[in-house]
């Protein structure tokens, strides 16, 4: 097994994720930034933080990528909507259609599991854009709000920290079952 473990994290999430499945795995994790070529690694694991719709760092990592035979994608998205939600993980492959090929879309295995927020740590940006969903969310009738709405009502402006490292368990076991390279 020859795998490589990147991640796009921008506050910490998804690079905490990372650290630990790369503990399990005796691999160290790479920024997205720091990628090197990936034809030679017979498992690629990308852990990506949720930015608007977005996996940070996906789509410039694997713009000009494709699998060869034997070779697997499995990605790993991290945000602060409950993926259990059937709407939200619908919501995160649609915006994944938008940065990866329909191909590495059809070859990738897909987790999703929940991050965390500090009001207090965004950017300048990230911080006005919450503010305006807030706003947004603050305006729309109580019958109308999903789940997730609701919960980021309730926790705005505060540091709420969903990070579940247990909950790698199923991102190892797919790691793990790659076994020996079919180069």
């Amino acid at each position: 097994m020859n795998p490589i473990l990147l991640y796009g994290s921008r506050y910490g999430s998804a690079r905490r994720y990372a650290e630990e499945l790369g503990r399990q795995l005796a691999v160290t994790p790479l920024p997205f930034s720091q990628a090197p070529a990936l034809s030679s690694y017979d498992t690629i694991v990308y852990l990506g933080s949720l930015y608007a719709g977005g996996v940070l760092g996906l789509a410039k990592t694997f713009r000009r990528v494709s699998l060869r035979p034997g070779q697997r994608l499995i990605l790993v998205t991290v945000g602060l909507a409950n993926p259990a939600h059937g709407e939200t993980r619908a919501h995160i492959r649609a915006g994944l259609k938008g940065q990866l090929s329909q191909d590495l879309l059809d070859q990738a295995k897909i987790f999703h599991l929940r991050g965390g927020i500090d009001y207090s740590q965004l950017s300048l940006a990230h911080r006005a854009m919450m503010g305006m969903l807030h706003q947004k969310l603050k305006r729309t009738a109580p019958e109308a709000l999903t789940e997730d709405d609701r919960a980021l009502l309730a926790t705005y402006g505060k540091k709420v920290d969903f990070v579940d490292l247990r909950a790698l368990a199923p991102v190892l076991a797919e790691v793990l079952k790659g076994g020996t390279s079919q180069k």
